[in-house]
């Protein structure tokens, strides 16, 4: 391979990680089959592949991948329609019947389709399926995440969720599901899935689980997107508003959680005249029209609140620790989620000291679902080493870096466990 078609390949691969999801969510609309769809767009990519490297990539990467999937799903329904045209007539030949209705293929893979990337989330969270299998559908088709991402991302084996998503295709399948955006009640059933899947998918770009980078803004600005379209969607529902503001205020960090050389740099040691002012204030709105919907905040409008008290803060040392504990409080009596707690014992830490946060987190230490998550045993390093238990600290760092496959942030834990000696 010559170092042009691997610039090409790699420009296609690019293209394929921007528009896979809006290709098969028009295909789905299009051709009914969750599978098809699939198998369609997988077509056009080899194609891409194939004519890219001669003809060069062209201007609009995605509508030819569109065009290419659409003929190939054309080229495919003639040929299974022109089969079952042959079966019926020779059936109606033989009863003296009129002959079938020739049906306008082209037009039926030319409807309008809408926001594509919406229709796709709203197929894989269809009330027919579990909520598990929601989630780890529309992260494999929406943001194509790996399978041990997803069960990374869900503290869950994963070979579980290998088999949530095969038995969640069939299911579609089985059940023939309509594969249009769902309006008023049925579309607010679907909302709170649907909520937690694009917040998943941004916290898989804001800190990515494996590999070598330690964000994937592509796949922060998906759920962004995907969390402004809801609002625009469901503007009367609070918590939609509420997760917009967090994906905002979070995001806003983005170009200060990375260093010149590309390392992770830690919140409190952010220069904050990096942060995005544009996005703060995006999010500080956001969050002011989900507590004029609902009183009390609901889970992601609390985490957004939480999130907003260092986004005011000029400097570290200025952030409100006690309101970020009391507003940990309510968050964790309203979820009973371990990772809440974990992260309402590193508030106690910065508001009252690290002996009485230790408790708390050697409290969760035989959590079931805390067992395999790298941030217990770093955050427990973080409150041994400020209680002057250096030895002890360094283990945890230790134990923290084998937890984590992000290159990245086994690296950080690393020179921590270093400087533990």
């Amino acid at each position: 391979m010559t170092a042009a078609e691997g610039a090409t390949r790699r420009a296609v691969e690019a293209v394929w990680r921007i528009e896979s999801a809006r290709l098969i969510g028009g295909l789905i609309n299009r051709v009914r089959d969750l599978d098809l769809a699939e198998d369609l767009a997988q077509q056009a990519l080899v194609a891409a592949l194939e004519t890219w490297p001669q003809t060069g990539i062209p201007d609009n990467p995605g509508a030819w991948l569109a065009a290419t999937a659409r003929n190939r799903g054309v080229d495919l329904l003639r040929r299974r329609q022109m089969q079952a045209r042959k079966h019926e007539a020779i059936a109606a030949e033989a009863v003296g019947a009129p002959g079938p209705r020739v049906p306008d293929v082209e037009g039926a893979l030319d409807d309008a389709v809408g926001d594509d990337l919406l229709r796709l989330v709203l197929i894989a969270c269809n009330p027919v399926l579990g909520t598990e299998a929601r989630v780890a559908l529309t992260l494999r088709l929406l943001a194509g995440l790996s399978t041990p991402e997803i069960a990374r991302a869900y503290l869950v084996p994963e070979a579980t969720v290998a088999q949530r998503i095969v038995r969640a295709k069939r299911t579609l399948a089985e059940a023939r599901v309509p594969f249009e955006v769902p309006r008023g009640a049925d579309l607010s059933a679907r909302l709170p899935s649907v909520l937690e899947v694009v917040y998943l998918i941004f916290n898989e770009g804001y800190a990515a689980t494996s590999g070598a980078d330690w964000m994937r803004t592509e796949l922060c600005d998906v759920a962004l997107r995907l969390g402004r379209i809801l609002v625009g969607l469901v503007p009367d529902e609070a918590e939609a508003h509420g997760l917009v503001a967090l994906m905002e205020l979070h995001a806003s960090r983005a170009r200060a959680r990375r260093g010149k050389d590309g390392a992770p740099v830690l919140l409190l040691d952010q220069d904050r005249g990096r942060w995005d002012r544009l996005l703060i204030t995006r999010g500080l709105a956001a969050l002011e029209r989900a507590a004029a919907l609902a009183r009390p905040l609901g889970p992601y409008a609390l985490q957004a609140a939480i999130v907003a008290c260092h986004a005011r803060a000029p400097t570290a040392a200025a952030t409100d620790w006690t309101a970020i504990v009391a507003l940990y409080d309510a968050l964790a009596a309203l979820t009973g989620s371990p990772v809440v707690e974990l992260n309402r014992a590193v508030a106690i830490w910065r508001a009252f000291g690290p002996a009485e946060a230790l408790e708390l987190v050697d409290a969760l230490a035989d959590e079931p679902a805390l067992r395999r998550y790298h941030l217990l045993p770093s955050v427990r390093g973080e409150l041994l080493f400020e209680l002057g238990r250096a030895a002890e600290a360094r283990v945890a760092f230790e134990r923290a870096a084998a937890l984590t496959e992000n290159l990245q942030q086994r690296a950080l834990l690393e020179a921590r466990a270093a400087a533990c000696r």
